[in-house]
């Protein structure tokens, strides 16, 4: 006969009672294409508009001479901006392979253009500067390839949606 711990038969009686009240959920239905496409289009277009504060943030921090407290600040808004659409765009309920693709390489991209912000603040405010330190953190322009990268998805998406379905062409 098994030997139970104190509480532990109430526990089991009540995960059974749990498990047989409980009946199995309908799964959702699967959202269209169109609609997948639209919520990744969203969370794309919001991303685009917040590169540009995070595009003069990391500039801010190239900039000759001292940085500003406003540049460091900005770079923490734009970097909080950046981590929550990253959020955004995983939380995406999406099941077509070729957005799933894209939602995985806007991911990619956002999280360079955040790794961006949060080095060119390493670089603005070193702890310790040197010359190389100083030589690199005046190379800082912006935020470069990845976010045009990122413009270019959003283009290429936006080109999809608004392409006429053929009639032979099948969706969803």
């Amino acid at each position: 006969m098994p030997v139970f711990s104190p509480g532990e038969g109430i526990r089991r009686r009540r995960g059974v009672l749990l498990l047989t009240r409980r009946g199995a959920r309908p799964t959702p239905p699967r959202p269209s294409r169109p609609a997948q496409l639209r919520a990744l289009l969203a969370v794309l277009d919001e991303a685009v508009a917040a590169q540009r504060p995070a595009d003069a943030a990391v500039a801010a921090c190239g900039e000759p001479g001292p940085v500003s407290g406003q540049a460091a600040r900005d770079c923490g808004d734009a970097s909080s901006a950046l981590l929550r659409l990253r959020a955004r765009l995983r939380q995406l309920p999406l099941t077509d392979p070729d957005l799933v693709e894209a939602q995985a390489y806007a991911e990619r991209l956002l999280a360079y253009d955040q790794w961006m912000v949060y080095q060119s603040v390493n670089l603005a405010f070193s702890v310790h500067p040197d010359a190389r330190t100083e030589s690199a953190r005046l190379q800082l322009n912006g935020l470069g390839r990845s976010a045009d990268d990122l413009r270019r998805l959003r283009e290429g998406l936006q080109l999809e949606e608004s392409a006429p379905v053929h009639p032979t062409r099948r969706t969803g």
